[in-house]
Parts: C-alpha cells; sequence; structure tokens
C-alpha cells in the first residue's frame, strides 16, 4: 500500500482524471482544428509510441496514449499542457460513437495520457483513438469485461513476459495477434535495464543502464517501437505487473542487488524515476500513480462469475533475499508484505468465482535444482521465502480452482502445486503455469538446455513440461476447464518467425493439477 501523504501533482493529476470522466459523460464533439490555431504547432508523429488499453471492467477501460516525437530523445514534446481529444465507438469506422472527450497530457507526467472511460456495456468490442494539433493516433480495439452475474461463456487469455529488446525480436506478439484473445496478462519485465551491447540482436539505446527518469523514459519508449508489441498493444487490452528489470535486477524493496554500489538515497531516487516511467508507459488506472518510490500495483479484476484475476506485486513488498537453506525457510521472510498478504488471502476465500487465477511474476513451485539428494533453490522466487508460500499451498485446498501465471524464468515450467514439497506423497493443490520469455535468452540451444535440465527432472516429479523455446501461453478458460497451449517460434532473431503449438495442457475443473493432452 502506498504510504506518506498524498504529492501535489499527484493531487492535481486524480483531479484531472475526475475531469476527464465527467467529459467522457458528455456528448462532446471532435473540436475543429481552428480552436487550437493559437497554440504552436506540435512536431509530426506525436503518435509514435502508438495506442493501448489495460484493466477491463464490466463497464469500462483504460484508454492510453504518449505523445513523443522524438521517443529515444526525451520525447520531444514542448513544456506545456495538450489537450488530446479522444473517442470512442462500437465500429471501426466510428459512426457509432458512444462516448468521447478531451484528456490532458501534462509534461510532469510525460505528455502520457491515461483516459478511464466508464458507462460501457459488458463484454463488448470497442474502437477508440487520440487527436491533438491535427494530428490522429493510430486506432485501436479493446474489450470490456463480461458482467458480474455472467457465470457461462468462455474467457481467452495470454500469458506474457521477459522481453529483452538486445535478445531479439518480439515475434511471438504476431502470433498471439493471430490467435485474438480477449486479454493479455504480462506479468513483468516490460524492459531491461542492461546497457547497450555491441553484440546484440537490437542494441539498447543509451549508454549506460538507465537511472533517471528521462533514461527511463528513453528505454520504455525503445521498447514501444516494437511494430509487433505495438500491433497487439491496439488490438487487445493488457493486464501488467513489474518484475525487477523493469528497475534493477533482483531488487527487494528499496534494497538494490548491489547495495555496495547504490546507495540507499540514490536507489531510492531510482525507484522514484522507474515507476513513474513505468507508470507513463502503462495502460493502468490513476489509483497507480506513483507516490515517489511507492507504486499500487495489486489489484483484482472480475471476469463474471468464470473467473477473479489477483495481479501480484511480488517485488515491493518483500524482505530481502536469502542467501542459504535456512535463511529461506526463516518464517519472518516475507514475498508480499502482512497487507498484500492480508489482501490475497481475502479475495481467494470469498471469490465467487469458478476459477482463481494468480498473476504472480515469480515461480510458486519448487525449482530442485540438487541432482540426487539434498535440495538446492533459486532463493529470488518463491522457494527463497518458503514459510509464506507453504502458508498459501496450505490455503489453496480450500480455494476454488486456483491457477497461478507466472514469469520470470525464461523458460516454460508447467507444474502441479503441492501441499508440501518436503513430502513428495503429499497431495496435488492447484496448477501453475511458467510462461517462457517473449525473446529473453534469445534462441536457445535446445540440446545444451535438455543436458543441464532433464537430469534435475527426478527431482522435481511434479514438473509436467519443461521447455526453453521463445513464446508465450494461450489458455481457453471454461467452467468445465481450462485448455492451454504453449506456443512457440522458431526464432526470434528475425523480424518475421513461424509460430506452432508446442504442446496442450488441460485443467479440469474441481481437480487440482495440470495434464498434457
Amino acid at each position: 500500500m502506498m504510504t506518506g501523504a498524498v504529492s501535489p501533482d499527484r493531487r492535481r493529476f486524480l483531479t484531472a482524471g475526475a475531469a476527464v470522466l465527467g467529459a467522457a459523460a458528455s456528448a462532446q464533439l471532435w473540436l475543429p482544428a481552428a480552436a487550437h490555431a493559437a497554440e504552436t504547432p506540435l512536431p509530426d508523429g506525436v503518435f509514435s509510441l502508438g495506442v493501448a488499453s489495460g484493466d477491463p471492467l464490466p463497464d469500462g477501460i483504460v484508454l492510453w496514449t504518449r505523445l513523443a516525437p522524438d521517443p529515444l530523445n526525451g520525447g520531444g514534446m514542448p513544456d506545456r499542457v495538450v489537450p488530446v481529444e479522444w473517442q470512442l465507438a462500437e465500429d471501426q469506422r466510428f459512426r457509432k460513437l458512444v462516448r468521447r472527450g478531451t484528456a490532458q497530457a501534462r509534461p510532469e507526467y510525460g505528455h502520457s495520457v491515461h483516459v478511464d472511460v466508464r458507462g460501457l456495456r459488458p463484454d463488448r468490442v470497442y474502437w477508440y483513438r487520440f487527436r491533438t494539433s491535427g494530428q490522429l493516433s493510430p486506432v485501436g480495439r479493446t474489450r470490456t469485461a463480461p458482467h458480474p452475474s455472467s457465470s457461462g461463456g468462455s474467457l481467452r487469455m495470454a500469458l506474457a513476459s521477459c522481453q529483452n529488446w538486445q535478445h531479439g525480436y518480439f515475434t511471438p506478439y504476431a502470433d498471439m495477434l493471430e490467435q485474438d484473445p480477449d486479454v493479455v496478462v504480462f506479468v513483468g519485465d516490460y524492459i531491461y535495464e542492461s546497457t547497450p551491447s555491441a553484440t546484440a540482436v537490437r542494441r539498447h539505446e543509451g549508454t549506460g543502464e538507465p537511472f533517471s527518469l528521462a533514461q527511463y523514459r528513453n528505454r520504455y519508449a525503445q521498447y514501444r517501437t516494437d511494430p509487433d508489441l505495438a500491433a497487439m498493444h491496439a488490438h487487445a487490452p493488457f493486464v501488467v505487473s513489474f518484475d525487477d528489470h523493469e528497475v534493477d535486477n533482483d531488487f527487494a524493496g528499496e534494497i538494490p542487488q548491489d547495495p555496495d554500489k547504490q546507495p540507499h538515497d540514490a536507489f531510492v531516487a531510482r525507484l522514484t524515476a522507474a515507476y513513474q516511467a513505468y507508470y507513463e508507459h502503462m495502460p493502468v488506472r490513476a489509483t497507480a500513480v506513483p507516490n515517489g518510490p511507492h507504486i499500487r500495483m495489486y489489484r483484482r479484476l472480475e471476469f463474471g462469475r468464470l473467473a477473479r484475476l489477483n495481479v501480484l506485486d511480488t517485488r515491493q513488498y518483500r524482505s530481502d533475499q536469502a542467501t542459504s537453506q535456512a535463511g529461506a525457510q526463516d518464517p519472518s521472510l516475507t514475498m508480499l508484505g502482512a497487507q498484500q498478504k492480508r489482501w490475497l488471502l481475502n479475495s481467494l476465500q470469498d471469490s465467487p468465482a469458478r476459477w482463481n487465477l494468480i498473476a504472480s511474476q515469480i515461480m510458486m513451485a519448487e525449482t530442485d535444482l540438487q541432482v540426487g539428494e539434498g535440495k538446492l533453490w533459486f532463493y529470488d522466487a518463491w522457494d527463497g521465502y518458503q514459510a509464506e508460500r507453504n502458508g498459501f499451498l496450505q490455503e489453496f485446498q480450500q480455494v476454488r480452482n486456483p491457477v497461478v501465471l507466472s514469469g520470470d524464468r525464461h523458460l516454460t515450467m508447467i507444474s502441479d502445486l503441492k501441499e508440501d514439497y518436503a513430502d513428495p506423497d503429499s497431495g496435488v493443490v492447484g496448477a501453475e503455469f511458467v510462461g517462457t520469455s517473449i525473446s529473453s535468452n534469445g534462441d536457445q540451444d535446445q540440446e545444451a538446455f535438455r543436458k543441464e535440465w532433464d537430469p534435475r527432472r527426478p527431482d522435481n516429479p511434479h514438473w509436467k513440461l519443461l521447455d526453453a523455446h521463445r513464446g508465450y501461453h494461450l489458455f481457453d478458460v471454461r467452467r468445465d476447464g481450462i485448455d492451454a497451449q504453449v506456443r512457440v517460434v522458431d526464432t526470434v532473431r528475425q523480424p518475421t518467425a513461424t509460430p506452432s503449438t508446442l504442446a496442450r495442457l488441460r485443467v479440469e475443473a474441481g481437480r487440482p493439477g495440470v495434464e498434457v493432452v
């Protein structure tokens, strides 16, 4: 939860957001171009970063854009507030307008625009666009969530994570576009903070890691120029959360990976810049406007009574990582923090939904890296916070159809969630899909991967599928079960790729666990 007083900038933004909602309900038409003739015209290409939508509600959606005619050099906008008109329609040609209004693109928020449109119809496809200074944005397509009392139907959901610009092109999104999901769940590592590499497939902008707000803005802007990512954002709403690389590898709360090199005050300044740039580039509501080095990202989205999606923040509230097996079992360590933990438990216990989905940036199932006797864990994952993780697994016994959706690993790792990983005979309480990366790790050597990981499989009998191709996961959620596909591409080293279905899996309602079909 954000702490401290609300800053004047944040208060002004929230007030402006309320004004936008009021404008949305009015019958305001496009303003004629002459209305802005007194203003100095903006440079061409203000919509270079495209459009996006996110966090669908039964009656609402967030519409996003950022004005940036010179995206890799600070944006290139004048230091003034710019009015941006927007429209939402039931048809692609905008003949059946349902909402319209004017938002204010403010320089203190990178001239980003977040319009929280309400009063819409549930489970409907809409089209939207923006206009300013005589320039039109690309047209975006989005969809609202089903009616709260809707219990039937289906939900097509894509799971994505880990898109490293330098490791390759974001070719899996081209296939995702063809598969036409209702919503995309992105569980972290939208950007990477690594320095530019001369040997990379695509070189990062800048001269080093980002630390300042201007540097983070440039890095996000570069990622937003990927054509496949831009097309997917313009096609379906995203539900996003961040992991570590949006700030600094393996950071924990206000503790950087290398505290000997990043003093606390300097890292807090870096967090403040990173969170603001994240907000500026994501289609999220004003509840996520940062308050200094704090940002509220954990939240809940409902898809009728079919599915409840709990989106976690596994970075901001966690204890510093353990460095030993004994430390990983310390009951005082927390991944979520006390308040988020209570929120999640209440959400799971009180849920009316058929499926209870948890978007967790970090893998929850055990990964025992030690071949043979003994255990060896990744301490940055839930394995490093075993007491809290094991408590959740116990709770899952009382939760209807829990399914965890994760990222981080750059691998497909699909597992049964066990009541107690110390006891191989303990019961199965749920399923977890760890999605592979969009591009991180590039075109991996499959033979080397098998040589490293296959010997570990006997020590991890809960693993149902393990693979190192790039891609994403696709889910068709229905009342009787979830049908999952592991969608992969043959390369991310070229701008185009050939997609395929690597595997199909099934989670049956009322039967914990997952099976390859």
